[in-house]
């Protein structure tokens, strides 16, 4: 029947046509053109629907977008995702533990390589496998609307080396070099996947040239020392990458080595997450040498590592050495520290108040100094408050140059340090921060209201 006849009556009962058996191993592109193909078949009415010239609107789109999914199950024989069809014009997807295994997935991705829609998907607990990561690479070639994906999962591994083998495949190089070419994906978690030191080199050569990610999760990877240096090799050519969690792997010293070079060229860089990566006083020297010249990085985490107090000694004065160092946030919170350390952290902070150092415990601390060192700060802010005849929130906006309710973590630290109304130390700035924060690197005085002093 010819395209172009006009549109027959909704009423009208139609043939139902069966598609056309696809092997599954065929590409996105195949697939989504069989299913284009298999419409054509249809009476005037739906193929009509299938041909974009011929009307534009809200409603033709997402009928379009719906029957390209429901097709994509047929040949992929899997059901349907009701949650899905129905919020395909959202820009939020959470598709988390739905079971929708490789050829779920797939599905998925077939509709969505002409989705303009939705700008963030998750996908946690899914099962995709090599198969599910595949298609959604390929999807990505052809969508820039998508910015935010959670592909969190465990590969269900086929054998001890199946995963290499996998990544030798043409097919997943062909993946990457797409991602590479994706400018609107801003987040991805690729954690808990067991890339090993092979996924280390290839997620290299993709933080290389992808300019668009800001935000990368590679936790519990299984990278060593040679996928460390490859992936920090990447690190060095990326500009845009400002959230990078690398923690449960094992970079040792050679690799922190690595990426003390990263943060000695990285102008990027916000938050890095090294925890537990084998990173001795060794590997820390090399980090704190680039850190005395980076200017970006604001968070570095460090729990976990075999470090000493000599360590982290190293990590402060290297702080110190460098005047225009961001840094706010040091967590090496498995280390006992002595007086010694604090004084010299309180020169330190003397030049950068905004910074935070996180540690396990001062070793051989009196009781008398405790006390003084946990102080209640509201109680304190509360007595100069009322001695002056002001509310607390007065004081608190006087902190903000601009009177607002709110201010970033940092530069509230830097304030209250520098005040000299209620002189206060590390410890009760950091209870401060902790009472007044209501996101990670925010704080709100309208919490005033619950807090007691």
């Amino acid at each position: 029947m010819d395209n172009d006849e006009p549109l027959e009556p909704e009423t009208k009962d139609e043939p139902e046509t069966k598609p056309t058996p696809q092997n599954s191993d065929e590409t996105l592109y195949c697939e989504a053109e069989a299913s284009v193909a298999v419409e054509k078949e249809k009476p005037a009415r739906e193929s009509s629907e299938t041909d974009l010239e011929i009307e534009d609107t809200e409603k033709f789109f997402t009928t379009r977008q719906n029957e390209l999914y429901l097709e994509a199950c047929r040949l992929m024989s899997v059901v349907p995702v009701s949650y899905f069809l129905r919020n395909m014009e959202e820009s939020y997807m959470n598709l988390n533990h739905h079971g929708l295994g490789p050829n779920g997935t797939k599905a998925i991705a077939i509709a969505l390589v002409s989705n303009t829609s939705v700008v963030t998907l998750e996908l946690a607990d899914n099962g995709l496998m090599e198969e599910g990561i595949l298609s959604l690479l390929e999807m990505l070639q052809e969508n820039y609307y998508l910015q935010e994906m959670f592909p969190t999962m465990t590969l269900a591994l086929r054998g001890p080396k199946s995963f290499l083998n996998f990544f030798r495949e043409i097919r997943l190089l062909s993946g990457i070099c797409s991602f590479q070419a994706n400018y609107q994906i801003k987040t991805l978690d690729l954690s808990h996947n067991q890339f090993s030191d092979k996924g280390g080199e290839y997620m290299g050569q993709m933080l290389a040239l992808n300019v668009g990610l800001q935000s990368l999760d590679l936790s519990w990877n299984h990278f060593y020392i040679r996928g460390a240096v490859a992936l920090c090799n990447g690190l060095r050519a990326n500009g845009t990458l400002q959230k990078l969690d690398l923690s449960m792997n094992g970079f040792g010293n050679e690799g922190a080595t690595a990426l003390g070079e990263v943060l000695r060229l990285n102008s990027s860089l916000v938050y890095l997450d090294i925890s537990i990566n084998d990173i001795s006083n060794e590997g820390i020297s090399k980090i704190s040498k680039g850190l005395e010249f980076n200017e970006s990085l604001k968070v570095l985490k460090l729990f976990l590592n075999p470090m000493s107090m000599d360590g982290a000694v190293l990590l402060i004065l290297s702080i110190k050495r460098n005047p225009k160092s961001k840094m706010e946030e040091i967590d090496i919170s498995n280390v006992l520290v002595s007086e010694q350390f604090l004084k010299i952290l309180d020169g330190v902070c003397a030049i950068h108040p905004q910074l935070d150092v996180v540690y396990k415990a001062v070793q051989g601390l009196s009781a008398k100094k405790t006390v003084l060192l946990w102080a209640n700060p509201m109680k304190l802010i509360q007595s100069y408050a009322d001695q002056h005849k002001i509310t607390v929130l007065d004081f608190f906006k006087s902190l903000s140059p601009d009177g607002k309710m709110t201010m970033p973590v940092g530069n509230f630290r830097k304030a209250i340090i520098l005040q000299d109304k209620v002189p206060l130390n590390l410890y009760q700035v950091r209870e401060l921060v902790k009472k007044l924060s209501d996101k990670p690197d925010t704080v709100n005085f309208s919490l005033l209201k619950t807090v007691k002093p």
